[in-house]
């Protein structure tokens, strides 16, 4: 299991912290896997580039929480070389 730590656009992070996004398009250069985990790094506008090169990073509760990866597809109307990552916080319950 990976932790990867991300940039999130801050226009997506509310949506991501209240569950109602629910998963991610990534360029796949970091081989996700299910069962991978992600930290999102709250930043503005700009591309997304590796960190910590470009963007501003901004305060956001979204950065105090840790998501697993539950499914990645390929392929399927997707640019070759991106995945769609399905992603759910990880709690403990």
């Amino acid at each position: 299991m990976k932790i990867h730590r991300i940039k999130l656009k801050i226009e997506f992070c509310d949506a991501v912290l209240n569950g109602e996004k629910t998963f991610e398009i990534r360029k796949d250069d970091r081989c996700y896997q299910k069962g991978d985990r992600i930290r999102f790094v709250p930043v503005l506008g700009g591309p997304y580039l590796e960190f910590p090169h470009g963007d501003e990073k901004v305060s956001h509760p979204v950065a105090d929480r840790e998501y697993e990866i539950t499914y990645v597809l390929h392929g399927y109307g997707l640019q070759e070389g991106y995945a769609a990552l399905a992603i759910k916080e990880v709690t403990n319950d």
